[in-house]
């Protein structure tokens, strides 16, 4: 049995793993499944950021007087002879540096040594750098995003106006309900996608703050200028609090809730199109341009852009949704959880919402429908039946209930003798109010039958936001100028980040040009 009380001190190689520790970084399993995707993610997607913040960075060290112009000078040049002879795309991670961001930096030591090659990184972080990287990606391919949106928002807006008065059979709870117009369903449809546009817009807005001089959390004691980095990468201005740049990635979720939400509300617009192409509905015709023919069935026409549509959506929706569950319950501060690896996943949610955007625009403006089966199933389903109970008020100035009983009668003896309203409806309905007034209705026939038709019953809902023609002019000419502002608003966006990035070209070639 050992010795507990033994006075004899421990040899320290034994006790003290720091000792006795002789490996090596990188581990090579750690090197292969976190050191190169990271690696390799940086090359593939931030490669050009972190060049423009290099410049930006160093134009303002300069002008702050923070490094000499000579020096400032040196470095520019290194910079482009780096962008010159290194080519990202053709790099292997070798273990050598530890990312992408060291990769940079040694390569400036070999051109101008390690004490001048090291001056870049005053007053900076990897924290500042990498978030400010995020940034600038998430709102390229917002931008992106934006513009194929405002292309289908500008198709839904052109289909509603050429339909706005083609009769549909509206539906609730999966049955025929009322009739309407294809342009009044699509225009419900256009006031989701500007709501979905602006909560994009509003993430972009985030998005457009840079994290640069918050280094890694409190600033710098270095007399920096955080707003001229800003100004010069194409920002709209720093973020403010320091902390918040590198912690609060509000600019990673609010895009990605945004995201979500949209092809979440396209998912159910694309469902309904799925629902009205069935064969026992028909009411949308699919040209054949856009359906597919079955390999052994020759009947078939199977409108599968629609399913592709759909599956695409929930995609986007699923991978949208993914990268909020990552940052879920994660620490208020910077961490890996929110960078490198999870942002290169969430652009894959930009790859497939590209995708489903420009196919339903595409949908969109080729679909028709189909008059005859929206007949018929006007005809079999007696919708235009709330119209005869809502005159009946008016004119016969019963109460709504009563007329709205009376209504009904006269659908069950039309349907079970099946018949339809205009046909068949106007003898059942004198019964019915006879028997439920105890006198007779002082509407003719030919009163009947317009009441009940589905084109007086649009025609009659002319109050805001109704199918008839006067509030769909009005709403249509709402929906263009909302599409002209946001049109508007990227151009002012572009045209400013564009004169940036000229302004950050100019002092930097001045830079490098010096003696």
């Amino acid at each position: 049995m050992a010795d507990l009380t033994d006075p004899r001190p421990a040899d320290p190689r034994l006790t003290d793993p720091r000792l006795s520790d002789d490996s090596r970084f990188p581990d090579p399993v750690y090197k292969e499944t976190v050191l190169r995707p990271l690696f390799d993610g940086a090359r593939t997607h931030h490669a050009k950021g972190f060049d423009r913040i290099d410049r930006a960075h160093l134009v303002m060290l300069a002008e702050t007087g923070i490094l000499p112009r000579p020096a400032a000078g040196r470095i520019a040049r290194a910079l482009i002879a780096i962008a010159s002879e290194v080519d990202p795309e053709t790099l292997t991670y070798t273990g050598e540096v530890e990312d992408y961001f060291f990769l940079v930096e040694k390569e400036l030591k070999a051109r101008l040594g390690p004490e001048e090659g090291g001056r870049l990184h005053t007053a900076r972080s990897r924290n500042d750098i990498d978030h400010t990287l995020f940034k600038l990606s998430l709102k390229e391919r917002l931008d992106g995003l934006l513009e194929r949106s405002r292309a289908l928002l500008a198709a839904l807006i052109e289909t509603a106006d050429r339909e706005k008065a083609t009769l549909i059979v509206a539906y609730t709870h999966g049955q025929p309900a009322q009739p309407t117009t294809l342009g009044h369903y699509l225009s419900a449809a256009i006031e989701v996608l500007i709501r979905d546009i602006e909560r994009l817009e509003a993430a972009r807005d985030i998005a457009n703050l840079s994290s640069m001089g918050a280094a890694a959390i409190t600033t710098s004691g270095f007399s920096i200028d955080r707003a001229r980095v800003a100004h010069l990468l194409g920002f709209a201005a720093p973020q403010r609090n320091s902390y918040s740049c590198i912690a609060a990635v509000d600019y990673t979720t609010a895009t990605y809730s945004a995201l979500e939400l949209m092809f979440l509300h396209l998912g159910r617009l694309i469902q309904d199109f799925q629902f009205w192409t069935a064969f026992e509905v028909g009411q949308l015709y699919v040209p054949n341009a856009l359906v597919q023919i079955s390999s052994i069935m020759p009947q078939k026409r199977n409108p599968v852009p629609i399913e592709h549509m759909r599956h695409l959506s929930s995609q986007t929706m699923a991978r949208a949704r993914g990268m909020l569950d990552i940052m879920h319950n994660t620490p208020f501060t910077d961490m890996n959880d929110s960078e490198g690896e999870s942002q290169g996943a969430g652009y894959e949610t930009f790859d497939c919402a590209g995708r489903v955007l420009d196919l339903l625009a595409r949908f969109v403006g080729a679909m028709r429908v189909d008059p005859a089966r929206v007949a018929e199933n006007t005809r079999r389903s007696c919708i235009t039946i709330t119209e005869l109970a809502d005159t009946l008020v008016r004119r016969e100035g019963i109460s709504f209930r009563q007329a709205h009983e009376i209504a009904a009668h006269v659908a069950r003896a039309v349907v079970a003798a099946g018949s339809d309203l205009e046909t068949g409806g106007y003898v059942p309905f004198r019964a019915a109010f006879a028997e439920a007034t105890g006198q007779d209705s002082a509407m003719t026939e030919a009163d009947f039958r317009e009441i009940v038709s589905p084109a007086y019953f649009v025609s009659v809902r002319d109050r805001f936001g109704g199918p008839a023609p006067q509030p769909m002019a009005e709403a249509l000419a709402d929906y263009r100028a909302t599409l002209a502002g946001f049109a508007d608003r990227a151009q002012t966006e572009a045209e400013r980040e564009a004169q940036a990035t000229r302004e950050l070209d100019t002092c930097f070639k001045t830079l490098a040009e010096a003696a």
